[in-house]
């Protein structure tokens, strides 16, 4: 049984997965000490990490009925992230590893969204197209073994996230953090339709499957602006609407064609905005148009938690990977090129 720890950003999770399959899992999120400041404060986080991870490791045991001399390995995101905040859970996961004598797995904490959907679907088919949208990381990529192959990178985006942009753009409709959410709920009553937002980086001579969404949350500022300007109400909603129209249009429709061209059937995609009410639709119709297989986590398993770390250490400890060293360090900026990332420490 594998012990996962996520720490890198403002939650702090740990999961126990056993052989693909969902034990237990708990999370504490300190999103709520970061709202009045409009994002993420590091040293909050990193604070609130410390105070957090032994409540929700004993939290994820007790649901799963099992106990410490359960644990037969610990896995741990070494990164990226939040470099206060990785330090904790990667503190913490050494401590534990090293007590208990088992191995201890430094994973990459992008690889392990991808492998959250793997605790709820079952092995990833090999290969995959895998769509990655977080407040950070935008990415789309072509995954076969996670455990053993290297990943290959479709397309990164050139500046800001998808995530990023929804809470830059919620903070100037006036919608509370974090932005990804608020959007959602004020799209509802909105028309995706009312205000003809960019479509950035889909024309014919663009990167097919790079992103970038600095111009879109441009171009949203400035519309709002110009009602301001005028002294005219803000129509939140239609703001809304229109601009989560144009994330999800952007994201879906590059997935859906790399499917095409690399002759690939199942797209899944991951991360916290994949939790976003318009891109898991419009994946579901673009997909069902083009004969794709579409795979998406439930909801829990969407944003950070420790139940994605444990099934990338699972998927590592069974396919034979070395562990890592018990001076395993962070690399809080990672590229991602394979699941386990292992930086020696000094």
């Amino acid at each position: 049984m594998v012990l996962g720890i996520e720490s890198s950003c403002d939650e702090t999770g740990a999961g126990l997965v056993r052989d693909g399959r969902l034990l237990g899992q708990a999370v504490a999120s300190s999103m709520d000490e970061h709202a009045r400041y409009g994002g993420v404060v590091p040293e909050i986080a990193a604070r609130a990490h410390v105070h957090s991870v032994a409540p929700v490791v004993r939290a994820a045991l007790d649901e799963a009925g099992l106990s410490m001399g359960d644990i037969g390995a610990v896995a741990v995101t070494t990164g990226p992230g939040l470099s206060g905040a990785l330090q904790v859970g990667v503190a913490a996961a050494k401590g534990l590893a090293y007590s208990l004598g088992v191995p201890l797995y430094g994973v990459h904490h992008l690889a392990g969204h991808v492998a959250a959907d793997t605790l709820e679907h079952g092995p990833l088919p090999n290969p995959c197209v895998v769509l990655i949208v977080s407040g950070g990381h935008t990415s789309l990529l072509l995954v076969r073994d996670l455990a053993r192959d290297p990943i290959t990178h479709l397309g990164d985006t050139l500046d800001d996230a998808a995530g990023e942009c929804f809470d830059k753009v919620a903070r100037v409709f006036g919608l509370p953090y974090p932005g990804g959410p608020a959007v959602d709920r004020a799209a509802r009553e909105g028309d995706p339709r009312a205000v003809p937002f960019p479509r950035p980086l889909t024309g014919p001579r663009d990167d097919p499957y790079a992103f970038s969404f600095s111009g879109l949350k441009t171009a949203a500022a400035r519309w709002a602006e110009q009602h301001g300007a005028a002294g005219r109400e803000l129509p939140v909603a239609d703001g809304a609407a229109s601009l989560q129209e144009a994330v999800a249009d952007v994201l879906t429709r590059k997935a859906v064609a790399a499917c095409t061209e690399y002759g690939v059937g199942t797209l899944v995609v991951v991360g916290g905005v994949a939790a976003n009410s318009r891109v898991r639709a419009l994946a579901q119709q673009r997909c069902a148009a083009a004969g794709v297989e579409l795979r998406v986590p439930p909801l829990r398993l969407c944003t950070d938690n420790g139940a994605m770390i444990a099934a990338v250490g699972d998927l590592l400890a069974r396919a034979g990977a070395a562990p890592a060293p018990l001076n395993v360090s962070i690399d809080p900026s990672a590229p991602l090129e394979y699941a386990a990332l292992c930086p020696a420490g000094t």
